[in-house]
């Protein structure tokens, strides 16, 4: 999943522009595309804010702020199942995850899964 730039690095990169860098030369730092820089000069000469906008589609059940009961629940059991997990997590959230789910978040996490905890992870 891609990461969106922060409002203060898109602010940052339109007053590079508009203090006379060339775009190519703003974009490469910063780590975006040319067509990138130009949607925001575009909303930044419409007025609109830089800031990102809200996006579509459904929140996620477990709230970031949750994440840190999954670490515990696989620092403390680490030869559990995703199904174990998944029934430790709605004890200690409330909140029902998928097998798929708890096995995609605690890869999300670069958590070990089942036994060898010791042993680092390949992807």
């Amino acid at each position: 999943m891609a990461t969106h730039p922060p409002a203060d690095l898109r602010n940052r990169a339109v007053a590079a522009v508009s203090d006379g860098l060339p775009r190519a030369e703003v974009a490469r730092p910063y780590g975006v595309h040319l067509r990138t820089i130009d949607t925001w000069l575009a909303r930044d000469r419409r007025g609109e804010p830089l800031a990102d906008r809200p996006r579509s589609g459904r929140p996620p059940k477990l709230a970031a702020e949750q994440h840190a009961a999954v670490r515990a629940e696989v620092v403390e059991r680490p030869d559990a199942t995703l199904a174990q997990y998944a029934d430790a997590l709605a004890d200690r959230t409330g909140v029902r995850l998928s097998r798929s789910r708890v096995g995609r978040l605690v890869t999300h996490l670069d958590l070990p899964l089942k036994k060898n905890a010791d042993r680092p992870r390949t992807r």
